[in-house]
């Protein structure tokens, strides 16, 4: 059996830990215009693994093309952006960063076990844990100008990074089934020792 060469290299991206991190302070604000929000979550690993991961849950739990696929990273999107909106006029919520780490786990446990959930629950729960990724964001951009470019870049790029997981995740589906299973295990350790660095 082959294994799509572009399929396998999305999913390791998307398992990998980069290193960099995209939360309040740590780059210092150093945001400049679309292609910053844009390339934003791409530089930080976990918002990276979450994005592709909840378009890889989707897929390989989708009854049908249209609408399944579409349910868990709308939702997600949606409640990103209401979080990064919430964070830039200054709210303030407990837990960011531990519910950042919490969403890798769930997710990377969901992508695990391929468990399939109502459509509305699915972007429900995604979109709670969205908020908080959002939340994170929009702290940093708070005080910056073309702050509402940046977000659409994030926003952009939050998108590709859902289909890329889709992607993956349909053609994978009937086929070579325990690559998106070792994906999710790598998205849940590393949430496990996000968690444990912040205990």
């Amino acid at each position: 059996m082959r294994i799509h060469r572009p399929a396998l290299a999305a999913l390791i991206a998307a398992a990998l830990p980069l290193a960099a991190s995209a939360h309040v302070g740590v780059d210092g604000g150093l945001h400049h215009g679309f292609v910053t929000g844009f390339l934003h979550p791409l530089t930080g690993a976990d918002h990276l693994a979450a994005m592709v991961a909840v378009g890889l849950w989707s897929a390989l739990t989708a009854r049908r093309a249209w609408p399944d696929l579409l349910w868990a990273p709308l939702g997600f999107a949606g409640m990103l952006l209401a979080g990064a909106l919430a964070g830039l006029a200054g709210l303030q919520l407990p837990g960011v960063e531990p519910m950042i780490a919490a969403s890798l786990l769930v997710l990377g446990l969901l992508v695990f076990t391929q468990r399939r959930l109502p459509a509305l629950a699915a972007a429900a729960l995604v979109g709670a844990f969205a908020v908080f990724h959002g939340i994170a964001h929009g702290h940093e951009l708070a005080g910056e100008s073309g702050a509402a470019l940046m977000l659409a870049g994030m926003l952009a790029a939050t998108v590709l990074l859902h289909a890329i997981g889709i992607a993956v995740g349909w053609t994978l589906r009937h086929t070579h089934r325990w690559l998106p299973r070792v994906a999710g295990a790598a998205v849940a350790v590393f949430g496990v020792a996000l968690l444990g660095g912040l205990a």
